[in-house]
């Protein structure tokens, strides 16, 4: 029965430790707003779109080779 009570103690001191820790560590400020004026979205749009254009090219060179033999 002493082990018992041991434990709910324990419990109950976790308990009201983590209620006065918590609220604490969430009490954190805001993170700043983004500072991306969208040149970073532009220049990804534009590599992918390159990208298309370099396999498109070489597809097509393959197609007018295979067609020279």
């Amino acid at each position: 029965m002493a082990g018992v009570s041991r434990i709910a103690v324990a419990v109950v001191a976790l308990a009201l430790a983590s209620a006065f820790v918590l609220p604490v560590a969430q009490a954190q400020a805001p993170a700043p707003a983004p500072t991306s004026d969208g040149t970073s979205i532009d220049q990804g749009i534009a590599y992918v779109l390159m990208l298309v254009a370099l396999v498109l090219t070489y597809l097509i060179h393959m197609a007018d080779l295979s067609h020279s033999f």
